[in-house]
């Protein structure tokens, strides 16, 4: 298999590159994280002006046609940069789930996303699902022609910013059954809709979010009533090949910055990169993200599969692989930078903290070592 990049792909990785060069600076970031929305609109808008909000949708949707290479080249350079703006939980998640069930009156929202000018989130996680996907206890009950939503999500990726979104609701079965979970346009403003907005420690946003009989319309379910987890399990694959690659574009970043570090910190008269054995260490820095590039490539070309066990098996390999190195990789940085690594003015803390959560998003090491042993 060819995983070389197109001339296409190749100018788009490289006009993000420059993109966040030169507009996403360290200290850019830091003031965007005290801004009340918790990302930038202007770098958004900028985003969107350059195509990349619409690179995975349908060009009659006013998206570019593009596949699994373009998210994973855009989402490497979301790494590097440490952006915070909302694209995994809007455009991969969100756009993904609108993408693959909603009827042609529901696909005309993706122009306004491909636009930068409506942002969804994913509310699916629950208080006691963890991992399970299939894991659903709020209710999707008739109400006349529409539905009326009752339950809580917890963790959702920048629900507070969003301007809907595509909830997940059980019309039928138990808990934890796969059949019975449908998927559900909801608007930021819904009566008996409450969100609460909370930072995580990387710096992105997350809500919790309560549904207290939130009626929606008929035109508000996405495909078929109670038929949604087989999209749900595929949008979450893609979103974890997503931050597969995103983890690539981070480590790489660090690896870059402590490589630098070593050569200009002196110590008994001489850089300490000039000591084998923090050499030995960054060589190993090395090898991890050069190993976990090839395993966000191969999550990647494999998100997509149609066949679910292949998909589970790519997706879920790449995952505990990259979680494992991305704590090597974090905790190596923290280590060969000393004290400074911790201290919150060094972007060596931040690179680390987003591995931390990138590990913990869409199934952690462990759950995905359990799935990869199971498909």
């Amino acid at each position: 298999m060819d995983f070389s990049f197109t001339e296409e792909q190749t100018l788009l990785q490289d006009s993000l590159k420059r993109f966040v060069q030169k507009e996403y600076t360290f200290e850019k970031r830091k003031a965007i994280l005290k801004s009340p929305q918790g990302y930038s609109r202007e770098i958004w808008s900028q985003l969107a002006e350059m195509g990349v909000l619409g690179l995975p949708f349908a060009e009659e949707y006013g998206g570019f046609g593009g596949g699994a290479a373009e998210t994973l080249i855009v989402m490497q350079a979301i790494g590097g940069g440490l952006l915070v703006e909302p694209y995994l939980a809007s455009v991969v998640l969100g756009g993904g789930l609108v993408q693959a069930l909603g009827a042609r009156p529901q696909r005309q929202m993706l122009a306004e996303v491909a636009e930068g000018k409506l942002l969804l989130a994913f509310a699916h996680g629950e208080p006691r699902s963890r991992y399970t996907l299939s894991h659903v206890e709020t209710r999707a009950k008739r109400d006349g022609a529409g539905w009326k939503l009752s339950g809580r999500k917890s963790v959702v990726l920048n629900g507070a910013q969003a301007d809907r979104l595509i909830v997940s609701a059980r019309s039928g079965g138990a808990a934890a059954e796969e059949a019975g979970i449908g998927l559900f346009i909801v608007e930021r403003g819904a009566a008996g809709l409450a969100v609460r907005d909370v930072p995580t420690i990387d710096g992105l946003r997350a809500a919790e979010v309560v549904f207290n009989d939130v009626r929606v319309g008929a035109d508000a379910l996405l495909g078929a009533e109670g038929g949604a987890f087989a999209a749900i399990e595929q949008a979450s694959d893609a979103g974890a090949a997503a931050l597969c690659a995103e983890a690539v574009g981070v480590m790489e970043a660090l690896s870059a910055q402590t490589l630098d570090y070593l050569k200009t910190r002196q110590q008994f008269g001489q850089p300490i990169g000039r000591f084998q054995v923090l050499q030995h260490r960054a060589a190993d820095m090395f090898i991890h993200c050069e190993l976990s590039k090839s395993m966000a490539l191969l999550a990647a070309m494999r998100a997509g599969e149609a066949d679910a066990r292949e998909r589970r098996r790519a997706v879920s390999a790449a995952k505990a692989h990259i979680g494992r190195s991305g704590r090597f990789v974090s905790q190596a940085a923290i280590q060969l930078h000393g004290g400074m690594g911790v201290t919150e003015e060094l972007p060596a803390s931040h690179y680390a903290k987003r591995l931390t959560m990138i590990d913990f998003w869409l199934g952690d090491t462990a759950h995905h070592l359990e799935r990869f042993g199971a498909a």
